[in-house]
This record gives C-alpha cells, structure tokens and sequence, in this order.
C-alpha cells in the first residue's frame, strides 16, 4: 500500500499545479490490463475527451491493451478526440506515474496527435 500512497502524494501535488494553470488536463489511468486517458475542463468538473484501451476500435489489431504499442494508439486517439473537442493545449497529469513506458508512449503519440503539452 505504501507505493500506492505515494503515488497519489505525487498525483495530488501536480493537480494541484495543474489547477493553477487554468488549462485542460489530459489525465492517465495505467491498470495492469488497460490505459485510460480523459481530458478534463479547467475546472475539472467536465470530461471533454476519452480514449481507452477497452474500446472496441482501439483494441482491432491490438494482442492486448497492456503494452505501449496500445497506450501509443490511445495517445493517438485521445488527441484526435481532444482537437475536435476545440482543445489544442493541455497539461499532462500522468497521476504520479513514473514517465516511462506506457505512459511515455502515450504521451509521445497524443504530442504527434498535435497536442501541445
């Protein structure tokens, strides 16, 4: 439990930054089976986007949702979501995640997307 509580000490100091700064928040969830990304209003009170890897057009020609082959296609499409949503700059809130695997994939994939970061 001890690693779970740090990791939300860490996620609770960058939403608190985040909230400062008055933009859009693309938030991920990494569980041991899926990725999930939202973005979020400035106030954090609305879900303006969301991409997972339990939706049925991101899994096609996916082995599984568990890899950064799979976070790089939800990165994709969160930013396809996001910049038909109007939304074109947003703070990264990789919830107290390392930034490493899955969720640099992701991160990387949702930039090409054409989200600024």
């Amino acid at each position: 439990m001890e690693k779970k509580i740090a990791r939300l000490r860490r996620a609770k100091s960058t939403r608190a930054h985040i909230r400062e700064l008055g933009v859009p928040r693309l938030s991920v969830l990494r569980t041991g089976q899926h990725v999930y990304a939202q973005v979020f209003s400035p106030d954090g009170a609305k879900v303006l986007a969301a991409a997972s890897t339990t939706q049925s057009d991101v899994r096609e020609g996916l082995k599984n949702g568990k890899n950064a082959e799979a976070a790089a296609k939800v990165g994709r499409l969160i930013a396809e979501k996001a910049k038909a949503a109007g939304i074109e700059k947003v703070a990264f809130d990789r919830s107290g995640y390392r930034y490493h695997g899955r969720i640099k994939a992701l991160a990387d994939a949702a930039r090409e997307g054409g989200l600024q970061f």
